[in-house]
């Protein structure tokens, strides 16, 4: 997966650039799966309750990543995944008028969708309590069905950060788990994350694999989300193959086969973690158990 912005893949990338890109793809016998667009003010996007130049500003970024994710795609190096968006607006500012800023990011969405759909691909929205909108599991499936693009628009589903839903960060009123939360209640627990998943399964069409331990994490201009993990973080709250099976399975306990790749998102770690062997033997090792208990072909 790929993140479109310097230094890591310029979302202002020649059609040049991205074939010297896929070359060096090809060479390591990989694709290309799932690509971000820099849909936020401090990378040349804007807010989209923005009705006017934060919306054109979040459009012309997701319209550049689309024919990104395109242009891959018909040199034939990227089989499949999503273009990943989201509100790019803050819970803060949302919650000054909740109704009409949900509806101004649908509509900004639906926007999205057309730019999209002329491009031959599909919006992932990745839920997180930092995106205003987007910040409880409620507002997420609400915004999903006032968009009503199911063909062009589904979820991106992050195991950490979907924990944090649970647990009412941003959304009290949205909690499923406690304050305080013992999460040796296995039994509580699984109810909490199948009423979750059973709402934002049907919509999922993009998959993180992750480690969270029940905290938030934030720095830069992003705030706080859920907490990236190593998997074996001995404060890990997840059972990371019993919970991607909640996902990755419907409600008959068949696996979903709506995408081809998950994804380990390691944005949180620092490069002295990434550049470890050990760091991807972990992350690799996970990633491989989910796929062997729930994959597809």
């Amino acid at each position: 997966d790929l993140f479109l912005f310097d230094p890591h893949v310029s979302i202002d990338a020649s059609d040049d650039d991205l074939k010297s890109l896929a070359d060096k793809v090809r060479k390591r016998g990989l694709v290309v799966g799932s690509v971000v667009a820099p849909v936020w003010p401090p990378t040349g996007g804007g807010s989209a309750m923005d009705e006017g130049e934060g919306r054109t500003n979040f459009l012309k970024q997701v319209e550049k990543g689309c024919r990104i994710a395109k242009t891959l795609r018909e040199i034939g190096v990227r089989p499949y995944g999503v273009v990943r968006i989201d509100s790019a607006s803050g819970p803060g500012d949302w919650a000054k008028d909740p109704a009409a800023n949900q509806m101004r990011i649908a509509e900004t969405f639906r926007m999205a969708c057309d730019i999209a759909a002329d491009h031959g691909e599909k919006l992932a929205a990745e839920g997180e309590i930092c995106w205003g909108g987007m910040h409880s599991w409620k507002a997420m499936l609400e915004l999903l069905e006032m968009v009503g693009r199911p063909e062009t628009l589904g979820f991106q589903a992050d195991m950490a950060h979907t924990l944090l839903y649970l647990m009412g960060y941003n959304a009290p009123d949205a909690g499923l788990l406690p304050q305080g939360f013992d999460f040796s209640d296995e039994a509580a627990f699984d109810a909490a994350y199948k009423k979750m998943t059973d709402a934002l399964r049907p919509w999922t069409i993009d998959f993180h694999v992750a480690q969270n331990d029940a905290t938030v994490f934030g720095s830069g201009s992003h705030d706080k989300t859920g907490r990236h993990c190593l998997p074996d973080d001995p404060n890990g709250k997840l059972d990371i193959v019993k919970r991607a099976g909640y996902w990755l399975r419907d409600e008959n306990g068949q696996p979903m086969t709506r995408f081809q790749h998950i994804c380990w998102d390691g944005c949180m770690f620092p490069n002295s973690v990434m550049q470890k062997q050990e760091t991807w033997n972990k992350i690799l090792g996970a990633m491989v158990a989910v796929r062997d208990a729930h994959g597809w072909s």
